[in-house]
């Protein structure tokens, strides 16, 4: 009898195996899919700006390195592998140890033989991926016009060729060691090297393998060590970067010998594989290592201690001047044009007669003050914001500059509280409007800003000009993204302004026809920015249509970065009307930390200032730095230009032939655009950081450090430093007043140890000239006052508390302070007029209501020990300049409030308890204000608490009749 027996269903083994595989293959898809979008998406947003051949430079560039990298590193690890298990002893006995270790091994051996190679291939691809840049611009370096002072060889070897040779011997030496690793251990686990009984035997296929892979490595450290002869001019030593007296002649030549004994040991290695005798390589390995501690540390150790220390600057005087020379040249100051100035601190009539083109566009109006003024003055509805602090720039109007203070109207979504949906954050609300720009040297009467370009529709001289475009798509506080466009006829859906221009329309709708962003009317491109942007929205909503474009990476920065990522960007872009439409102006730089003996700098503490508390940059450190690109970026439809403003900068001409059509030619310019071009803010305070110390030129006083300056604290914050401020003003030597941007210096100390007073003022020309293409002739000059030593200017700290402690100027800011207000010192500038340093400071009352904004009330001028506070800048000059200064500052038209500011160094004299009722009821609250003040301080000494509480009701009395009547 037979049985046939039913079909053995499927294990469970092989149905989870199918599952796992079907479900690693869709995650692989999705996953993939993601990628894909990210990529596309890159794709099409490079696309619309014109610039894809960026995108697709870096994408071949990072391709191609990462095949290479993945070969380089996989190829030899297989190889190397493969080596040592096909030579292996077929018939070698095993410990018992090592058979376990095979058993364990030889099921996975196959995988591993191809495992590990791809393990390692993949961290070397995706690191010499990351290293595309390094390897580009060594492949299009470019010759420079100077040389280094120690080998004499072109700069570029630096800039160009050593990092790249660095890069490739990091690399090999990596391979090199992986290889000899993967060599021994096969080697190891198949019997080929085997340990015991106090010997170490080793097979001659693997001794063969392992001394040549051991001689390759020894090869590329000596490559290494020559190179490093060349890096010591970029390394920073105990007074300078680059070698001194003990490094040129102690460790250069200690770093020649053992590359040359690296040499030597690596040929006995080689020797080794041939004769089987491993005595000679290893004692010489050994003496190699002993050589590096004698040779390397030891010798200098001694040159140092015993030669240098004792005759310090005798030895070493031409290394400073090599330091002091290069430093110069990589920062761009090697051109200062340094004058003695000794200055006048006694005052008299008509003394600033001759400065009267400076004294008339002194700023009065503090851009980082007035943020507050101009949000309530010109902000319309709360889902506007204005930039804090603002940015300053210049107009010509009726033929005369005009320094101002502006910034644009741009959207702040989140004040639309519950109405921030999908639709209105990405439909409705779309774009800002308008670019309000103020005078800098005038007030109003009520101490507000007189503005020139302002308002909600715009009104001003700007947008009189034909075809003035407001509408601001692209900043720096826009949406993430915006759905914009529409059919022709459809009805609009954005907010334009909330003002109606038709009868009984509270707003008005407008429909962006632009070329800002990517198109995305067709699902594909839907579904790749819903992706990208999480928002099934985008999918699903009928707002998007067959016209609708994306507009998203709007901040300035941002789409410069992305456009020429080789720039690092100045942290202040600004807004100017060029050519009827608003642009962000964007200074980018060029840096390097390879500049031969070029002293490094820190980004970051060179640029942190009151006004920049905390900048970041990519690469920190940097000895080498030039201002080679000025961007611009339309407000309207974000495009994005490139102008090579330095094109003789080595390293901007690489980055050319890395983007060859990126860049345009500075005579592309318009003459409107360069009349907004200004001097970066970072490369000045970066170029102010080196010159507290390279301001010297001789090789004694840099080596005694007795002329060493440093920037001073801003007043009104004593931890960080003072920002350079732009101003119209002319320098001595100067013929005529320019735009500029100034700094001061100070003696180096810490607390108490700090004395502030100026022992230098620096300023840079900052106007770039109105013709198109040509840079003004002057731009970029720096100047250079060396204040004589016997004449004590102080400095704005000391400048400040003398303000601060003055009699007459205390009693009434006093005055000021009672009740709900609260004053704000503005900016202190410095200003060579009058023969000497005159200071002013616009002092400002703001109440503490959640309104509140700053208004300009006061200012405060100090020439010498000579100090002044009036209504105007016009009025304190006068005072300050024995009655008439012989010159008017902008503010001159304006009417002054009547004052009792007592003479500044005087203390006031009491007045009655009883005011005799003067005629002016101004001048009757401040009486009735200081009354109550001093009866409130005698009934604080009496302790008589009840007198005091009087006193006080009558102080806050009078200082709200002081409000009420400022207010009329």
């Amino acid at each position: 009898m037979t049985t046939t027996s039913a079909p053995r269903p499927a294990t469970p083994n092989r149905s989870r195996r199918i599952i796992s595989i079907s479900l690693l293959v869709i995650a692989a898809l999705v996953i993939g899919f993601f990628v894909f979008a990210s990529l596309f998406a890159d794709w099409l947003w490079f696309e619309q700006l014109g610039f894809e051949s960026v995108l697709l430079t870096q994408w071949i560039a990072r391709v191609t390195m990462f095949v290479v990298g993945f070969l380089g590193m996989a190829v030899p690890v297989w190889l190397a592998i493969q080596l040592a298990y096909r030579l292996r002893p077929v018939y070698a006995r095993l410990s018992s140890q090592l058979d376990r270790y095979q058993e364990v091994v030889e099921p996975l051996r196959r995988l591993a033989m191809w495992g590990i190679p791809i393990f390692f291939g993949l961290f070397a691809g995706f690191a010499a991926s990351a290293q595309w840049e390094t390897t580009w611009l060594w492949f299009n370096g470019v010759a420079t016009d100077s040389t280094d002072p120690q080998f004499h060889l072109d700069t570029g070897f630096y800039l160009f060729a050593m990092p790249f040779y660095a890069a490739v011997l990091g690399f090999v030496s990596a391979v090199l060691l992986i290889c000899l690793f993967v060599t021994a251990l096969v080697s190891y686990l198949y019997g080929s090297v085997r340990i015991g009984q106090r010997e170490l035997r080793i097979s001659k296929a693997a001794r063969i393998q392992l001394a040549v892979v051991a001689g390759l490595y020894l090869l590329v450290q000596a490559a290494s060590l020559w190179l490093d002869r060349y890096k010591t001019l970029i390394e920073p030593g105990e007074r300078i970067t680059g070698p001194g007296y003990t490094g040129v002649n102690a460790v250069i030549p200690g770093v020649t010998i053992l590359a040359v004994v690296a040499v030597l040991v690596a040929i006995l290695f080689f020797v080794t594989a041939v004769v089987g005798r491993w005595r000679y390589p290893l004692i010489a390995t050994a003496l190699l290592i002993v050589s590096a501690i004698v040779v390397g540390v030891g010798y200098p150790w001694i040159v140092n201690t015993f030669q240098v220390a004792p005759n310090r600057f005798n030895l070493e005087e031409d290394y400073y001047q090599r330091n002091i020379d290069m430093t110069r040249e990589a920062y761009g100051i090697d051109g200062l044009e340094k004058t003695d100035f000794t200055a006048v601190t006694d005052v008299e009539r008509d003394q600033l007669r001759d400065d009267a083109q400076t004294t008339q566009q002194i700023r009065i109006m503090d851009p980082a003050i007035i943020s507050p003024t101009v949000r309530q003055l010109e902000q319309f509805r709360a889902y506007y914001q204005f930039k804090d602090p603002l940015d300053v720039d210049r107009y010509e109007i009726d033929g005369v500059s005009q320094d101002t203070v502006v910034s644009v109207r741009e959207l702040n979504l989140e004040e639309l509280g519950v109405a921030a949906d999908w639709q209105n954050t990405s439909v409705v609300y779309t774009h800002g409007y308008g670019l309000v720009a103020a005078k800098g040297n005038e007030r109003t009467t009520d101490g507000e800003p007189v503005f020139i370009e302002r308002g909600i529709p715009a009104t001003g001289f700007l947008s009189e000009r034909d075809q003035f475009e407001p509408r601001v798509y692209f900043g720096e506080f826009s949406p993430t993204y915006s759905i914009v466009g529409a059919p022709e006829g459809t009805a609009p859906a954005e907010l334009d302004f909330p003002r109606g221009t038709e009868d009984g329309s509270s707003e008005t709708k407008t429909t962006f026809t632009g070329d800002g962003g990517p198109n995305i009317g067709s699902v594909f491109t839907k579904l790749i920015y819903a992706l990208k942007f999480q928002s099934e929205q985008i999918l699903f909503s009928d707002y998007v249509n067959d016209e609708s474009q994306i507009l998203y990476d709007r901040d300035p920065l941002t789409r410069v970065k992305k456009v020429a990522p080789y720039l690092d960007l100045d942290s202040d872009p600004y807004p100017s009307v060029v050519d009827g439409r608003i642009v962000w102006i964007v200074d980018g730089y060029t840096t390097s930390a390879s500049y031969p003996y070029s002293t490094s700098v820190s980004l970051s503490q060179a640029i942190a200032d009151s006004n920049n508390t905390a900048p970041r940059f990519a690469i920190d450190q940097i000895n080498y730095i030039r201002n080679s690109v000025k961007a611009t970026v339309d407000a309207y439809d974000g495009s994005v230009t490139l102008y090579a403003w330095d094109d003789q900068d080595p390293l901007l001409q690489a980055w050319q032939k890395v983007y060859p059509s990126s860049l345009k030619s500075v005579d592309d310019m318009s003459a409107e655009l360069m009349s907004h071009v200004r001097y970066p803010t970072d490369l000045f305070k970066v170029q102010r950081a080196q010159l507290g110390t390279y301001h010297v030129t001789d090789a004694r006083s840099f080596y005694q450090s007795d002329n060493r300056w440093a920037t001073p604290n801003d007043p009104q914050n004593d931890s960080l430093l003072q920002p350079p401020y732009y101003l119209t003003m002319q320098m001595p030597g100067q013929e005529a007043p320019s735009f500029s941007m100034f700094t001061s210096f100070i003696p180096p100390g810490t607390g108490a140890n700090t004395r502030n007073v100026l022992t230098g003022y620096l300023a840079v020309d900052s106007d770039a000239g109105a013709e198109p293409g040509v840079k003004g002739e002057g731009y970029g000059k720096l100047r250079m006052l060396v204040i004589d030593a016997d004449t004590t200017i102080p400095g704005p700290g000391q400048v400040q508390n003398t303000f601060n402690s003055d009699p007459a100027i205390s009693a009434q800011i006093n005055i000021l302070k009672q009740g709900q207000s609260q004053v704000l010192n503005g900016n202190l500038l410095t200003l060579p007029v009058g023969g000497g340093l005159l200071y002013v400071q616009p002092v400002y009352v703001q109440s503490s209501g959640a309104t509140a904004f700053p208004s300009l009330k006061k200012v405060l001028v100090a020439f010498g020990d000579q100090v002044a506070f009036e209504n105007t800048l016009s009025d304190a000059l006068d005072v300050l300049f024995a009655g008439d200064s012989g010159a008017d500052a902008g503010d001159g038209g304006v009417t002054p409030e009547p004052d009792v500011t007592p003479t500044p160094g005087e203390t006031p004299a009491p007045e009655p308890t009883e005011p005799t009722g003067p005629s002016d009821p101004m001048q009757a609250a401040l009486q009735e204000a200081q009354a109550a003040m001093m009866e409130r301080e005698a009934a604080l000494q009496a302790g008589d608490w009840a007198a005091y509480g009087v006193a006080d009701a009558k102080l806050t009395a009078a200082i709200e009749t002081l409000l009420a009547l400022s207010g009329e």
